[in-house]
C-alpha cells in the first residue's frame, strides 16, 4: 500500500488532528486516512458500475441481450502490443 509524507503541517493543525483522532478513538494516522478517504471518495459519488447499469436499463438492454453478446464475444486472450 502506498504511503505519503506530509511536511510542514502547522503545530495547531497537528494538535487538532490528534484531538480529533482521540475523540474518534483512533490514531492520528488513522484519522488522517479517514479524512482523506472522505474528501476524495465521498459517499454520494457516482460509481462506474452503477452508472453503466443505469445506462443499459434506460437503453432497454435485457438479460437475454447480454447472454447473446456473451455467446458471440471473442474470449481469446489479447495479444500484447509490439513496438518494433
Amino acid at each position: 500500500m502506498p504511503s505519503v509524507t506530509i511536511r510542514n503541517i502547522p503545530e495547531e493543525t497537528h494538535r487538532a488532528l490528534r484531538v480529533q483522532a482521540a475523540v474518534h478513538g483512533r490514531s492520528t494516522e488513522a484519522e488522517i486516512r479517514a479524512i482523506l478517504e472522505n474528501a476524495v471518495r465521498p459517499e454520494g459519488r457516482v460509481k462506474l458500475g452503477a452508472l453503466l447499469s443505469d445506462i443499459a436499463r434506460r437503453a432497454g438492454v435485457k438479460g437475454e441481450d447480454v447472454d447473446a453478446l456473451e455467446q458471440v464475444r471473442d474470449k481469446s486472450p489479447a495479444e500484447p502490443l509490439r513496438f518494433e
